[in-house]
């Protein structure tokens, strides 16, 4: 599981460089995540761009990720592709999120809303 990273005017970026998470990557991708937010500020965007399948597992990776920055910080999703919005939408999933169009966008909103709504439709 690949992940990079960048700071951003005091946000941590990750983006997966993989397109797919489901069972074979899941268990990799929280360790990772865990890995590379340790010392993360109160805001980390995911860039999922580069993602064209999720299943439950990576959804739930995803997830597990967000429950490990805690409470004093927050996951916020950007990039979603078409099948991967909508893995999110079924399972209303995207009303805990909030979800921006591209990292661009969410770099340039404050990210403030609260969990449970979307930056834009995906």
């Amino acid at each position: 599981m690949q992940l990079d990273t960048a700071m951003i005017d005091g946000t941590m970026v990750v983006t997966v460089r993989e397109d797919r998470m489901d069972a074979a990557v899941a268990i990799d991708f929280k360790e990772r995540m865990r890995d590379v937010t340790l010392d993360a500020p109160g805001r980390v965007i995911l860039d999922l761009a580069q993602v064209r399948f999720l299943d439950s597992s990576g959804l739930g990776a995803i997830i597990g990720a967000m429950k490990q920055l805690g409470s004093r910080r927050r996951l916020e999703l950007a990039g979603l592709k078409p099948p991967v919005a909508k893995v999110f939408r079924l399972t209303r999933i995207d009303t805990i999120f909030v979800i921006h169009n591209d990292v661009a966008a969410a770099l340039t909103e404050d990210g403030s809303r609260p969990h449970g709504g979307t930056a834009h439709a995906c």
